[in-house]
């Protein structure tokens, strides 16, 4: 018994020595990898490459936080949905299947509406760095982002 409380003494005496790390840190030395101008020259840079064009967010990845569009619109409809002609850290992959009638034709899934006429072919849009599947892309080209992360643009 005396043994078992040896070592919970041994235990609460060492965590009472336990030092946190902000009392570590020297807050008097200025960051080694700080730059004070950054955050003007990414604003710069977005600006860009938007072309001056203004945008309703500023999508990323929802796994991996990576970007995937600087210029894009809100859908008025689904608020959480967003569509875009440009698109970055995007792969397009395989079509997908919708419901209703289809067609296959040259790798894409064709939707043909009640009167047999083609709608739209969607193939699937994931992200360059992590294959999260983020949305479709239209036969048009236009990106409709739909699991995405919007931030402020």
């Amino acid at each position: 018994m005396n043994g078992g409380s040896v070592d919970e003494e041994s235990s609460s005496h060492v965590l009472e020595q336990i030092v946190s790390d902000d009392e570590e840190i020297d807050y008097s030395v200025k960051p080694e990898f700080y730059d004070p101008k950054l955050d003007d020259r990414n604003e710069l840079w977005a600006y860009k490459q938007r072309r001056g064009r203004t945008s309703d967010a500023v999508l990323s990845c929802p796994a991996c936080f990576t970007t995937l569009c600087l210029d894009c619109q809100r859908h008025e409809k689904y608020v959480t949905q967003y569509r875009a002609v440009f698109a970055v850290n995007c792969k397009i992959k395989d079509a997908i299947s919708q419901a209703g009638s289809k067609r296959k034709r040259g790798g894409k899934i064709s939707v043909t509406d009640a009167d047999g006429n083609d709608d739209e072919a969607f193939k699937r849009v994931c992200c360059s760095v992590c294959s999260t599947e983020v949305g479709v892309i239209d036969d048009d080209e236009v990106y409709h982002f739909l699991s995405v992360i919007p931030s402020e643009s």
